[in-house]
This record gives structure tokens, C-alpha cells and sequence, in this order.
């Protein structure tokens, strides 16, 4: 889930840069105005990106939700067990 997050966001980055090393390099010589045009998109491009990025999936626990019981780890449930017997010693 991270990597898909992840590869989303380098894709959106990627074309950002394309956009504007391409406006200012190969675009201004035929037309300004369309090279502004292409600048201005790149520049509204990676807040796009960071959005992309930070977007929780649907099968996804975010960082302050407590996890169901299907979603524990084997050492939570070895540590749970433990503590219900400490006190019966």
C-alpha cells in the first residue's frame, strides 16, 4: 500500500518536472505564452501530488486508529495472554 502511494506521487512529480524542464527549455523558443501555460501547471502539480501521496487507501489503518482484532500482530496477542495470567499467580 505504501509502494503504490508511493509510485503515485513520483509518477505526479515526474510529469511536474517534464512540464517545466520542458517549457523552459524546448517550448519557450516556439511559444511563450503556451510555455507559461505548461509552468503554471507544473506549479499547481505537486501540492496535487502530496495529496495523492498522503491519501489513506480503503484497506488502510491510519495512524490514530486503534486495530481490530484481525489486524493484530502475533507479539499483541502473545503479550495479551501474558498479562491476563500475570495476576493469577
Amino acid at each position: 500500500m505504501y509502494a503504490r502511494r508511493r509510485r503515485r506521487y513520483f509518477a505526479l512529480m515526474t510529469v511536474c518536472l517534464t512540464l517545466f524542464l520542458s517549457a523552459t527549455v524546448f517550448v519557450r523558443l516556439v511559444s511563450v505564452p503556451i510555455a507559461v501555460g505548461m509552468c503554471v501547471v507544473a506549479a499547481l502539480i505537486p501540492p496535487i501530488a502530496a495529496i495523492v501521496g498522503n491519501r489513506r487507501e480503503a484497506d488502510e489503518a491510519w495512524f490514530d486508529e486503534q486495530p481490530g482484532p484481525d489486524q493484530r500482530t502475533p507479539d499483541e496477542e502473545l503479550w495479551e495472554e501474558e498479562m491476563r495470567g500475570y495476576g493469577r499467580e
